[in-house]
């Protein structure tokens, strides 16, 4: 006959698909890979279980009960466990609250307290749940659980729906409160519900909303909803943003990142700069409730001291990193130049190269000497291609060409994209562009150029761009028409860059 104590000690359990076995009364034996088995098999994160090892009992109690609510409805009698948290008291069925990590580990934590054998009180809650009735079933204990929660944004009205959605899958949720919802959720380990909230958060970015989504993305290190945030800004900073007083919200960290990104929309640089200048005279006056005109911006920063620019004082020295991303050199008309030298906003050696570089490409016929790299150097313009558009187009001037930026919408979802080289003689009113500008008469221009359009469909962002190519455009057909970006999509707007550079010809 074998000691009772040693008897224990030989009871096994198979782990895996493998012959591996380990003893269930020590957590982990020394038996790593067997460990390693029974997490992949319960879809636990290992390092997590080394680190917290009543992990592996939760998420085994939770695949139980999942598993029992998709099958059968459960009867439960009354609420068996009293939830105080927020100053109220919540009451609760013990299956459903096993979906939250926190709830199961705080009943866990109450069930050990209260008895003086926790692992047999565990295996009866753990039968109780395979029996197949439920008149079968023993009664459950009534447990009394706190939570304690510091976080601003879980309100009860927030927690309350948290709650709800342990028993309803499809808990309504309004804007003003997925928020709350989200970090509820996240203080209950909810997974499901978390996930639920951060799909509904990046469908509903709009100008008021995006500071406060980017933000609960950075706190709770939910890169999807940080992506989708950089993302959307990318696309509407200029064109949405950049229009409303909701641009003042725009935490600099994020400017930055949308800055330096290659996939950035604006319909040319100086739009771009406008956008960035009304940023910082928003983040000045606190006060101003609406969106001042571009004059009043310019008034504002021409009252600066004219001893140093204002990014050499110190309330810009923290902006120089934002205003490094602009292409200077992509603002070539005159009138936009003599604006920024009339403010004083940037470091006169800023401007002097500036300058400097576009009289030696007007010298050389038009190359660029200074830019290399079209991904981070190209001059930028765009379309905003609507819903009611047919045809759409700009012309451009750089260096004395003329091109015309245009798209096309052949059907109900096919459009293309593409730039052609025009004379000035051709233009429509040709002095709107070239008014006080140079006209170059070379029969042929080298361009290399790239021409990318993206668009939203259910959420998610469609990108469409041609290579970067390089070619020389003259004045007669073929060889003025750029290749066309053709595409296929059913997503409005359609926000369409083209980006080139004059390499030395």
């Amino acid at each position: 006959m074998l000691h009772p104590w040693y008897r224990g000690r030989l009871e096994r359990r198979m782990v895996g698909s493998t012959n591996r076995w380990r003893f269930p009364r020590e957590p982990f034996s020394g038996d790593l890979l067997g460990l390693s088995q029974m997490c992949k098999a319960l879809n636990v994160d290992f390092e997590e279980v080394l680190k917290d090892p009543d992990r592996l009992y939760v998420s085994q109690i939770q695949k139980i009960f999942s598993r029992n609510l998709k099958n059968k409805t459960i009867q439960s009698r009354e609420a068996d466990v009293i939830l105080k948290c927020l100053g109220s008291t919540w009451e609760l069925h013990q299956p459903h609250l096993f979906q939250s990590e926190t709830l199961a580990k705080l009943y866990l934590m109450a069930l050990s307290q209260g008895t003086t054998s926790p692992k047999k009180e565990l295996e009866r809650l753990l039968q109780a749940q395979l029996c197949g009735s439920v008149q079968e079933r023993p009664p459950i204990k009534k447990m009394i659980i706190s939570l304690k929660i510091n976080d601003p944004l879980v309100t009860k009205v927030a927690f309350a729906t948290a709650l709800k959605s342990l028993y309803l899958s499809e808990v309504e949720m309004n804007m003003d409160d997925v928020l709350g919802v989200l970090a509820s959720a996240h203080i209950l380990q909810f997974s499901s519900l978390f996930q639920r909230c951060v799909a509904m958060m990046m469908n509903g970015l709009t100008p008021t909303t995006i500071k406060s989504f980017y933000l609960a993305g950075c706190k709770y290190k939910e890169e999807q909803l940080t992506t989708a945030c950089e993302k959307w800004l990318e696309m509407n900073l200029v064109p949405l943003v950049g229009r409303q007083i909701h641009l003042r919200k725009i935490p600099q960290e994020l400017l930055h990142r949308v800055l330096r990104s290659p996939r950035l929309f604006t319909f040319n640089e100086f739009h771009l700069l406008k956008t960035l200048l009304l940023w910082v005279f928003l983040q000045l006056n606190h006060r101003i409730q609406t969106v001042p005109v571009h004059e009043a911006v310019l008034a504002f920063f021409n009252s600066f001291p004219k001893k140093y620019s204002f990014l050499d004082q110190d309330t810009g020295q923290s902006l120089v990193p934002l205003f490094l991303c602009v292409r200077l050199h992509g603002i070539i008309k005159g009138k936009n130049l003599e604006e920024l030298r009339h403010i004083n906003f940037f470091p006169e050696s800023w401007l002097i190269r500036v300058t400097a570089n576009h009289y030696h490409a007007l010298e050389s016929g038009g190359d660029m000497v200074h830019v290399k790299d079209l991904t981070t150097q190209a001059m930028r313009f765009g379309l905003l291609f609507n819903q009611e558009y047919t045809t759409h187009s700009e012309i451009i001037a750089v260096y004395g060409f003329f091109f015309e930026i245009k798209g096309i919408k052949q059907d109900t979802t096919s459009y293309s994209f593409y730039m052609q080289r025009v004379r000035h003689t051709d233009l429509e009113f040709p002095s709107s562009v070239c008014k006080h500008g140079p006209v170059s008469l070379r029969a042929e221009r080298l361009v290399k150029y790239e021409i990318r359009a993206q668009t939203l469909v259910d959420g998610k962002w469609q990108e469409f761009r041609t290579n970067q190519i390089t070619q020389k455009f003259g004045f007669v057909k073929p060889s003025c028409k750029s290749h066309a970006l053709k595409i296929q999509t059913v997503g409005i707007p359609i926000y369409v860059s083209f980006s080139f550079i004059f390499p030395i010809s």
